[in-house]
């Protein structure tokens, strides 16, 4: 038979608070990173737009182009401030609340809540970082066509 050790759990779920904290960091930091490199990239497509090209050159560099700029949509999602709040266990739930009020709110242990709400938010992050990601490889495979269009 097992013993409730109320530590333990405390422990775990601080732990789990900040590795889910960090986890959203990294998803921005990513995200941040990638939308340099698509920027740079999509930098380039437009300075090559007005040179004489041949056709499957210019398609896929259009496709390449529209690709990349699905991905920075997904990436500006992604590092998009939520600022919901609804859960009742975040800062901007806290916000619209007065001193006596958030007071009152803590009278509860709440990093249960802030472990599932911050876990949504890393799920989704990751997600739309996930599919920025795909978007940008397609268009670095349709870019592959184009320059070898433009060395022709």
């Amino acid at each position: 038979m097992t013993t409730f050790d109320a530590s333990v759990r405390d422990k775990n779920l601080d732990a789990a608070c900040a590795t889910v904290a960090g986890e959203i960091a990294r998803t921005d930091g990513k995200a941040s990173l990638l939308l340099a490199f698509v920027g740079a990239v999509l930098a380039g497509l437009a300075s090559a737009a007005d040179a004489d090209l041949p056709t499957v050159a210019k398609v896929c560099g259009g496709v390449a182009a529209l690709a990349l700029g699905a991905a920075a949509m997904l990436l500006l999602s992604v590092v998009r401030p939520r600022l919901g709040g609804t859960d009742r266990a975040s800062f901007p739930y806290w916000a619209r609340l007065d001193e006596q009020q958030i007071l009152a709110s803590m009278d509860g242990d709440t990093r249960a809540a802030r472990v599932r709400v911050l876990s949504i938010i890393a799920v989704g992050k990751f997600t739309r970082l996930r599919q920025a990601v795909d978007l940008i490889r397609v268009a670095l495979v349709l870019l592959v066509p184009a320059a070898a269009g433009a060395l022709i």
